[in-house]
């Protein structure tokens, strides 16, 4: 799911913005998020990247599951969520983001179910004019969404079998 938000701009800035093709307004952050069960596909992200010549930077965070939680040995982790709630959470996160950050896009995939060990279960992509600015608002939506959006993990134990329903 994609949305774009549009502002106005002073009305005596009349050019046409090529981003979202309206008159008086200027584009804001665009976002994209999605919670869901089936993998992650890192060429597959790559390869929907939409930057405008203005970006200057992207980065871009492949969170995978460790083989240990704890210091045990794990199997996979299961994540659960609130998916309403989360989504809440998520674009209060993103709001912040774009008042902090002079941000072109984020992008935003967290799986939920059964994710085996080194398997992705985290994708995030910051687009903006410098580096640094990518770099601190990744970083700031990972921490603050550990912080503050529903999303529960439980690990699976070595010994135990991953439950293929929750896949």
């Amino acid at each position: 799911m994609i949305e774009m938000r549009c502002r106005v701009r002073n009305e005596k800035n009349i050019e046409a913005n090529s981003e979202c093709g309206l008159r008086n307004v200027e584009c804001a952050m665009k976002r994209t998020l999605e919670i869901r069960t089936g993998p992650i596909e890192e060429t597959e992200q790559l390869a929907q990247r939409h930057i405008s010549s203005e970006a200057g930077a992207v980065i871009y965070f492949l969170g995978i599951v460790r083989g240990t939680e704890e210091g045990k040995t794990i199997n996979a982790i299961e994540y659960e969520t609130f998916q309403r709630m989360a989504e809440h959470q998520f674009n209060l996160l993103f709001d912040e983001m774009e008042r902090r950050w002079p941000i072109e896009s984020v992008r935003l995939i967290h799986r939920v179910g059964v994710v085996k060990t080194n398997e992705p279960s985290l994708w995030v992509e910051v687009v903006a004019p410098h580096r640094g600015e990518a770099f601190a608002a990744c970083q700031w939506l990972i921490d603050e969404m550990k912080r503050l959006v529903p999303i529960w993990k439980t690990p699976v134990p070595k010994s135990q079998t991953p439950n293929p329903k929750s896949q």
